[in-house]
């Protein structure tokens, strides 16, 4: 222990002379020697000071700690170790240590000024560290370490996309030099960097005209294109999505706005053209992957055609058919089992189908037609050639992928002199590709019910014989699928049956079979959903198909497959079974007058009314068919056509007809899968979606049906239904969606229902004549009022709103009565001003209150109690002494006086109430209550 001490003295004579090293050296000995603990926390704190002069300032903060570890009050080693920690840059530990010094000795002039500066030190470098430049150059730092763990790579990579969305973070990126090092991301060639730098430029061109035109510029359409063409799904979607927002924010498709870009005149025109021309130059390259493929179809489609009829500026469309209508074409005419050909996904042709379609129907005038017309024509003509078969299977398939598009154009191609019957010589060929693209050919080409007619003289036997001697299943099926085409050519009408009685639900029975081997690859499968969404329009058909739950399941797993050719066809399907599609209502005058005329007259067959209908769709319910859906609403391809999309709504509508059947459709995704169907497509689909959801929304609840911000897009269909031109059980039934919304949230009530503009329609149903929908507006509008704009509505002069209110609390029936009165119980309890002008706009006020309070029904009475006292509480003694002056006090005074009793307590407890308020006004004198 002496020596310990005499070396710890010696030490710091050496530390008063400015001596360090000998200091520190005493110091060490001493530390050796000493076996007490409180002294050697000493030794330790005075060698850490000598540290700190040495600024060696890792051994002063390890030896302050060992004096703390002893006494952790020692505010000396607690200040040398901040000193120390602060030097190293650990601030947040040393502003700990001085915050600790600081407690101790609170008027420490030396604590109290190193506490402030280390605070506004660590704000400094938290502002610095946190600050979008710091984050950005550390992401990047992160993705291109090649040490770096995988999980913060792809941490680092979704933090710049996230970054990218917003607009400060997207310039920070643009401003520092991102787009070159997000290409160098690309160039490594690892598919999830370059998804990541895809979808980081997404965000950066999303509704920035001048930044989308300064990156386009900076990479360069070709290499967007290349990316674009990489045999990879998730790559080729990220790229597609990146022209997508480069087009919208070059056309003003996005209207967003930022800074003061807007002052900015920007000249867009040329990039889109470049951009336009690489893309049709992409699909006929052999170069480019089936999945590139599809995906510049996909762009294409979206933005080529006009979207808006009314636009006269369809310049585009015509630009595309002069420099790419022949490259669609030899997509269309492609023969994956031939050698040579373009690399496609099973997609491809159908998309390009799609494409082909909407560039003819966008066309206005009967030359551009004719020039369509003809441009296709010369492309068949150069392909049919009888020395090189493989050649002429091009033309009859793209003749095919025409009659899936304009079929017009491909029907006036069949009926040309020799291409008939050059089909027919290929159904007959020795090779399988050829008789498969014939079969497919013949299918496609007996699309309407005339040309049906004529294949039927020329083609059924053609198609018999094949079915009978080919030992091809492929060529098998298809055959069976033209036969079942052929078959239902009548449609639903029971008395229009081309072939004999029961012939239907042999080649259904059989389609069922395919359907349901797995051992059959699924591209053969598909044809017997073809097959089937033929035959279903027979009723026994129909029938049976969904008394076969393997087969519907077969049905559905395709339906959730890659293949999105098989959506229509399932959608078909699924139409006919649930019977959801338009049928003409035929008056029973017309059919007698039909009979006398001897003209023909339609027919229903017993297995489509009502009851069948309704077994049909618990079964398709209980199959899964609603997961099916929802994944059929999900693709992300033009395949998905604003007709199939209205068959999708027809479904949905057709599932959600029985309440409790609306429970399935929700667990299993049905009402968020509603809410894009109700937003896109045709007139007629967009309705039935949003009938369908008005149903759902009515029962659900909207947490559960429609999660986190989804219950607010709900409320737009719903509002559309609203209109006076629409159904009357559309009128309803959103009206009860709606009343449920509003029950919700105030948020729903005031951000969406009132400020989509729904309060005066729900007003003008509030007049309607049908007693169901005059029911469920006053419903709606009683969950209404409790918002403050509502209410103020109310207050405005000039209107009958709060007149309306008050009859139809007089009206005979119960339950519009109580929604009536529970909607002006409310208001007038919010709005004692209300309580007045009630008195003001109709002179049956009193009686309607009166009745009111005598009414049967304790509910009613309740209300029109709680009425009387919001009026007895309106700060109007005028009203309040009328109203005792009447004979509402003797019923007032009845009713209070009655014994308690459980079925009428409230509106017992509320005539006490206002017998109450009335003494307290000095209106009427007290009364003992029954014991």
């Amino acid at each position: 222990m002496d020596d310990a001490n005499q070396l710890k003295d010696e030490g710091n004579k050496h530390f008063q002379a400015g001596e360090i090293e000998k200091a520190i050296e005493c110091y060490t000995n001493a530390i050796k020697v000493c076996k007490d603990k409180t002294l050697l926390a000493v030794i330790y704190r005075n060698r850490s000071a000598c540290f700190l002069k040495k600024e060696s300032y890792a051994n002063a903060a390890s030896d302050a700690s060992k004096a703390i570890d002893v006494d952790a009050a020692d505010i000396k080693a607690l200040y040398r170790r901040c000193q120390a920690l602060e030097k190293l840059g650990k601030l947040d530990m040393a502003f700990k240590d001085v915050q600790r010094c600081a407690t101790l000795e609170p008027k420490n002039k030396t604590f109290l000024e190193t506490l402030r500066r280390l605070g506004a030190e660590i704000q400094a470098k938290l502002k610095t560290t946190f600050s979008t430049d710091s984050r950005v150059q550390n992401m990047f730092d992160i993705l291109f370490d090649e040490e770096m763990d995988k999980d913060k790579k792809e941490k680092a990579a979704n933090n710049l996309i996230v970054l990218s969305r917003e607009d400060a973070g997207a310039e920070r990126i643009f401003q520092n030099n991102g787009v070159p090092l997000l290409l160098n991301m690309i160039d490594t060639g690892k598919p999830e960097m370059i998804v990541a730098a895809v979808r980081t430029l997404s965000g950066m061109c999303t509704g920035h005209k001048a930044r989308a035109m300064a990156i386009v510029n900076m990479v360069g359409v070709d290499k967007i294109c290349s990316i674009m063409a990489l045999d990879n799904e998730e790559i080729a979607l990220a790229t597609s999505n990146l022209f997508q927002c480069i087009n919208d924010s070059l056309t003003g498709a996005d209207t967003r706005e930022y800074g003061k870009e807007a002052a900015l005149v920007l000249d867009a025109a040329k990039d889109l053209k470049t951009i336009l021309l690489a893309l049709l130059e992409m699909i006929a390259n052999k170069n480019v992957s089936g999945y590139g493929r599809d995906q510049a179809l996909n762009l294409l489609s979206k933005n080529v055609p006009r979207s808006n009829k009314k636009n006269p500026d369809y310049s585009r469309t015509l630009f595309t058919i002069d420099h790419g209508l022949k490259k669609i074409l030899k997509v269309c005419g492609q023969v994956p089992e031939l050698p040579d050909q373009l690399p496609l996904t099973e997609n491809s042709q159908m998309i390009a189908s799609v494409l082909l379609n909407k560039l003819y129907d966008d066309l206005t005038c009967d030359p551009e037609r004719d020039n369509f017309r003809e441009i296709c024509d010369q492309y068949i003509k150069s392909k049919i050639d009888p020395n090189n078969m493989d050649k002429t299977l091009h033309a009859v398939n793209t003749i095919s992928g025409l009659l899936q598009g304009p079929f017009d154009v491909g029907n006036a191609l069949v009926g040309h002199q020799g291409v008939m019957e050059m089909m027919v010589a290929l159904c007959g060929s020795e090779r399988e590709v050829d008789q498969m693209v014939a079969v497919e050919a013949l299918i496609h080409s007996s699309t309407k019910m005339s040309r049906a007619s004529f294949i039927i003289t020329n083609g059924v036997s053609l198609l018999k014989d094949i079915y009978k001697k080919t030992t091809n299943e492929k060529i098998k099926i298809r055959a069976l699928v033209g036969l079942c085409k052929l078959g239902s050519a009548g449609g639903d009408d029971y008395s229009l049956r081309q072939f004999a009685e029961g012939s239907t639900e042999k080649l259904a029975k059989q389609c069922r079979k395919w359907l349901c081997n797995p051992k059959i690859d699924a591209k053969t499968r598909k044809w017997a959903i073809e097959g089937l969404a033929y035959l279903t329009n027979d009723a026994d058909v129909k029938d049976d198909f969904v008394e076969d739950e393997l087969a519907l399941k077969a049905m559905f797993d395709l339906a959730k497959s890659t293949d999105k050719t098989i959506i229509y066809a399932v959608a078909c399907t699924l139409v006919n079974c649930t019977n959801s599609y338009e049928k003409k209502e035929i008056l029973p005058e017309l059919v007698q007058l039909a009979k006398f005329s001897k003209q023909h007259v339609p027919e229903q067959h017993p297995k489509d009314k009502k009851d069948f209908i309704e077994k049909r769709v618990k079964r398709l319910l209980k199959a899964g068919v609603i997961s099916a859906l929802a994944v059929m609403v999900k693709a992300d391809s033009s395949i998905l056509t604003d007709k199939t999309k209205e068959m999708l709504a027809r479904v949905f509508l057709a599932l959600s007809a029985d309440p409790k059947d609306r429970g399935i459709i929700v667990a299993q995704g049905g009402g968020k899968a509603l809410i894009p169907l109700a937003l896109e497509g045709t007139d007629a689909g967009k309705g039935k979606a949003c009938h369908a959801l008005a149903k759902i929304a009515a029962v659900s609840n909207p947490t559960i049906a429609f999660p986190g911000e989804r219950v607010y897009e709900v409320v737009r269909p719903l509002v559309s239904l609203l209109h006076t031109d629409k159904e009357g059980a559309q009128n309803y039934e959103a009206l009860r969606g709606l009343t449920n919304l509003a029950a919700y949230s105030e948020k729903l009530r005031w951000s969406k229902i009132v400020k989509e503009k729904a309060l005066p329609e729900i007003e003008n149903l509030m007049f309607e004549e049908n007693e169901k929908i005059r029911l469920a507006a006053t419903e709606c509008m009683c969950n209404l009022v409790t918002s403050k704009e509502v209410q103020e509505r109310y207050l405005e002069d000039g209107n009958d709103k709060l007149k309306l209110l008050v009859l139809l609390c007089g009206e005979d029936d119960d339950k519009i009565q109580i929604a009536a009165a529970g909607a002006l119980a409310m208001i007038t309890a919010a709005q004692k001003k209300l309580c007045t002008k009630m008195t003001l706009v109709t002179v049956q006020w009193l009686e309607i209150l009166q009745r009111l309070c005598l009414h049967s029904n304790p509910k009613i009475q309740h209300r029109g109690l709680v009425i009387v006292y919001n009026m007895l509480d309106s700060d109007n003694n005028e009203l309040a002494k009328k109203l005792i002056e009447s004979e509402l006090l003797e019923i007032l005074t009845v009713i209070g006086k009655a014994e308690d009793n459980p079925k009428r307590q409230d509106p017992i407890d509320a005539a006490r109430t206002c017998l109450v308020k009335a003494m307290d006004l000095g209106l009427i004198k007290p009364f003992s209550t029954p014991s």
